[in-house]
């Protein structure tokens, strides 16, 4: 395993313990509502505070983008981090929420790890070296239509967001596949589109730490992912479109046609 890998992993199992031993008090929680229907609560906090000395311990000269912290500067490795993606999830006890972590290199996206606590799975690549789910080889799946396609997306949810967009979208797939999932957690999305369990996956309006690991994975496992509209950086634009290259053409030409 890559060190930087080796060591973003052991971050994430660091965040994650902090995560399950809180599940079975959450409703005694302090949370913290950032903006309609975005919330953060103490554990976010805490996993993120973890992640980070951890991160920092290893390779201090290293910027980092956090969700909770924001930025800080340092040298061309930026460290992604969504301490806890999914905490309406968690704050329910719905059990989908990922730890995510990705290392970028002037812009390119190296390492990445998403860990589910709950299920105890290990996604993680580093670039060129493929993904792997608790240390054994993924790749995409090999689903070659829509018709048997499973697929995952994200619900418009903040002020601001195009529902009608959306709707549009989903319109134009919904009876075309085997079904479109919501589960609540992007990082875990992508995950599952990595290893085969999602065929597709589309979302927009995500933040950096919601995708930049899972974007890794999938790239790595076979799959495509880029931006929903363009040729810019999903990363950056939050506009995500990600599947196997099959599924992933497919819905391209779906989602360009007026």
């Amino acid at each position: 395993m890559h060190p930087m890998l080796n060591t973003a992993v052991k971050a994430a199992r660091r965040a994650g313990a902090v995560i399950v031993r809180a599940l079975p008090d959450v409703d005694r929680l302090r949370v913290e509502t950032k903006s309609r229907h975005d919330f953060v609560s103490e554990v976010d906090r805490r996993a993120e505070e973890l992640i980070i000395d951890t991160l920092r311990g290893a390779y201090p000269d290293h910027a980092i983008l956090a969700e909770e912290s924001g930025s800080t500067a340092g040298n061309d490795y930026e460290w992604i981090i969504d301490p806890l993606d999914g905490t309406t999830n968690f704050l329910h006890g719905f059990p989908q929420f990922a730890v995510s972590i990705a290392l970028r290199h002037r812009g390119r996206l190296e390492q990445a790890v998403v860990f589910d606590p709950l299920r105890n799975e290990l996604f993680s690549a580093t670039r060129g070296d493929g993904a792997q789910l608790n240390g054994r080889r993924v790749r995409v799946s090999r689903t070659a239509d829509l018709d048997s396609a499973l697929l995952g997306t994200g619900f418009p949810f903040r002020h601001g967001d195009d529902v009608a967009q959306w709707i549009g979208f989903f319109e134009r797939v919904a009876l075309r596949t085997s079904g479109v999932r919501r589960a609540g957690s992007a990082a875990l999305d992508l995950a599952y589109v990595a290893c085969g369990r999602l065929d597709g996956f589309w979302e927009t309006g995500l933040k950096p730490w919601d995708v930049a690991a899972g974007l890794l994975l999938v790239r790595e496992a076979g799959g495509l992912a880029a931006d929903l509209f363009s040729d810019a950086d999903p990363v950056t634009t939050g506009h995500v479109l990600a599947g196997n290259p099959r599924v992933f053409q497919l819905l391209h030409e779906r989602f360009q046609t007026p």
